[in-house]
């Protein structure tokens, strides 16, 4: 996963200044059809019994794991093909933290469930 430009920001202010910086204390995982890219400017799943779903993280060394499952509700009609997903401080609008692209891309049509089983979903820092 890459971080987000806003959340590089935070995290340089955070360690080389000591401007008062907001730490997030809730995570959400949202789906996507194109590359947010670092901006954000990505297309984000919408509507069709989509909403981003919480995510809670442990970390050992360098690497940041979901710490149980994250199932999205089933799709009440084709989301299209899923193929990134992106960190958020908030379960609607809020700030993307951190952005990756899908090893395979996943066609979701109706009734179907997207599910992320624990520890599939990795942030690391080298």
């Amino acid at each position: 996963m890459s971080f987000s430009d806003t959340f590089e920001t935070t995290v340089l202010k955070w360690t080389f200044t000591t401007d008062s910086v907001t730490r997030p204390t809730n995570w959400y995982l949202g789906l996507f059809t194109s590359d947010p890219t670092d901006a954000g400017t990505g297309t984000e799943i919408s509507g069709n019994g989509y909403t981003r779903e919480a995510v809670t993280f442990s970390v050992t060394g360098d690497t940041a794991t979901n710490t149980a499952a994250i199932e999205f509700d089933a799709a009440t009609a084709s989301w299209g093909t899923v193929s990134h997903v992106g960190v958020f401080d908030a379960a609607s609008s809020g700030n993307l933290i951190a952005h990756s692209s899908l090893t395979t891309a996943k066609a979701v049509s109706a009734g179907d469930i997207l599910r992320v089983p624990t520890g599939d979903l990795d942030i690391t820092l080298d």
